[in-house]
């Protein structure tokens, strides 16, 4: 757990509650960002039960109630959240993201296949082509040009994981598909009140009239790319792998292209833009990792060889994901009766992980909220196993993990060759999650050019 005690940069967290809040506030604050509602000494402690209205949860806040819950028990607490379930079924169906049961065990080993850190080689060719047409959009604009920094890397994820899923698609179609996400992600609401309340899944969410114009379109778009991908012909894909090699067609297969376009664009977006703000307001780190960059790259584009000479590349994106983990909340439903860390559990219970807790735990880092990249760096202490776990752990830890890692640093260590980005004087970031961990709906920089 130790570092130095020399004071670091302390990025922004959302407020930590001191006192009991009355349901109703507690409600309110819930709607607008699902970590503001926590108190102070939950960020110490390793196990708690609480109260979601009606909906009783159980929070695992330690590595061993962790581990519990999700790798020794996990046939108890394979099901996702209602609110979870709820928000997105009407977009990707039964996508291994949110099935359970036999569906889920039918699909995993498909996707998982298909998305094994051994086919990286693949298709890091794409991911690398994707950063450099970046960089060269980027070197065309004027020095200190204003650019929202969660859009750009937005659009940039987008294309990585249309290219990488649909071989070459129609253009156009990653930046009318990241839109068409966006809105939608804006327009659920991710607290679904009548699970908070106990009411049962059969009680119509009405999701599905607020977004359901947007869904048609995303679907649309979504078919067309799917049936190129697997035309005869087509060059490698994703898309094509999962047809071929796991069987998988029609809805099925769009399902599952919704889902690692869901999974592989707003968390590598979020992840990218929470680390440009990182070395934006930490100079050491910053100029350590664009000389690193341009040790290993020379000036040129990273490629999958390179990444085992960026360790400080990997270690501020590890920090970024530690301080704000795209995914937040990991909440899963008792299917059964039974017991956890000394506590009845009944069916239909939550039980909750918070990666932003536990990464920020008392008892396991030090200085938990300042940023620090060197924890990563070889050679460091150990991490606490099961108490860094921003792609989640057991049976459903995120398949695209390494695809995720790899292409951040490819793009990271490439772009910060040339550009310094500087938050627009004024601006003032909040971390926001409802559905991921955002810094907020903007996130304005300046791509200053380094020296």
């Amino acid at each position: 757990m130790g570092d130095t005690t020399e004071a670091r940069l302390t990025p922004p967290f959302p407020e930590r509650l001191t006192r009991r809040l009355p349901p109703l506030e507690l409600l309110r604050r819930f709607r607008q960002d699902m970590l503001s509602v926590w108190h102070e000494r939950h960020f110490e402690e390793r196990f708690f039960a609480t109260r979601l209205l009606a909906r009783r949860a159980l929070v695992c806040n330690s590595p061993a109630t962790v581990h519990a819950a999700f790798v020794a028990r996990h046939a108890a607490f394979e099901r996702k959240s209602p609110q979870l379930r709820h928000a997105l079924e009407p977009l990707i169906g039964d996508g291994v993201f949110i099935a359970d049961g036999l569906a889920w065990r039918a699909r995993r080993p498909v996707v998982a296949g298909v998305t094994h850190r051994r086919r990286l080689a693949e298709f890091a060719p794409a991911m690398a082509a994707v950063v450099a047409e970046r960089r060269a959009a980027w070197a065309a604009r004027r020095p200190g040009a204003a650019v929202d920094m969660l859009a750009e890397m937005g659009g940039l994820a987008a294309e990585v994981i249309c290219r990488v899923l649909f071989g070459a698609p129609e253009p156009g179609a990653p930046a009318e598909v990241a839109a068409a996400f966006s809105r939608y992600l804006a327009r659920v609401a991710g607290e679904d009140l009548p699970s908070l309340l106990g009411l049962p899944d059969w009680v119509p969410r009405f999701q599905g009239l607020r977004v359901g114009e947007e869904v048609r379109r995303i679907h649309a778009v979504l078919d067309r790319l799917v049936a190129a991908a697997v035309r005869p012909g087509a060059g490698i894909s994703l898309v094509g792998a999962m047809a071929a090699e796991g069987g998988l067609e029609g809805e099925a297969l769009r399902n599952e292209a919704a889902t690692l376009i869901l999974a592989g664009h707003e968390t590598t977006a979020n992840l990218l833009a929470w680390a440009w703000f990182l070395l934006s307001q930490d100079a050491a780190a910053a100029a350590g990792l664009r000389a690193e960059a341009r040790a290993a790259l020379g000036g040129g584009v990273a490629g999958i060889e390179d990444l085992p000479r960026l360790p400080f590349t990997r270690a501020v994106l590890e920090e970024s994901l530690r301080l704000y983990p795209p995914v937040a909340v990991l909440a899963r439903q008792a299917v059964q009766d039974t017991e956890l860390a000394g506590h009845r559990v009944r069916r239909g219970d939550l039980v909750l992980t918070l990666p932003f807790l536990l990464h920020r735990h008392r008892a396991l880092w030090a200085a938990p909220d300042e940023f620090r990249p060197e924890r990563f760096l070889p050679g460091a202490p150990p991490r606490p196993l099961h108490g860094f776990i921003p792609f989640s752990l057991g049976p459903r830890v995120c398949t695209g993990a390494h695809f995720a890692m790899a292409e951040a640093m490819l793009a990271l260590a490439t772009l910060a060759q040339d550009v310094a980005p500087r938050l627009v004087p004024g601006t003032v970031v909040t971390p926001r999650c409802r559905l991921s961990l955002r810094p907020g709906e903007v996130l304005p920089m300046l791509l200053e050019r380094a020296t």
